[in-house]
């Protein structure tokens, strides 16, 4: 049995992904590690220890903030 895909809006853009995602699984799918990522969903920071048991849901808006190092 296949689901439809839910919609999401990451970082302004709106885009399509399966119904079921975590937030982790989210930031995998972008290749971005989570020790360097701030992840605010709907207005409000998810913090690390959650982020695996945070699920995506259909209209959430996500923001993705990745710390770049350099001199």
């Amino acid at each position: 049995m296949t689901t439809d895909p839910i919609r999401i809006t990451v970082n302004g853009e709106p885009r399509e992904f399966p119904d079921g995602l975590t937030l982790l699984a989210l930031l995998e799918h972008f290749a971005l590690d989570p020790r360097a990522v701030v992840v605010e969903r709907n207005r409000e920071i998810v913090r690390r220890p959650a982020l695996a048991e945070t699920a995506v849901r259909a209209g959430d808006a996500i923001e993705l903030v990745h710390f770049v190092g350099g001199g």
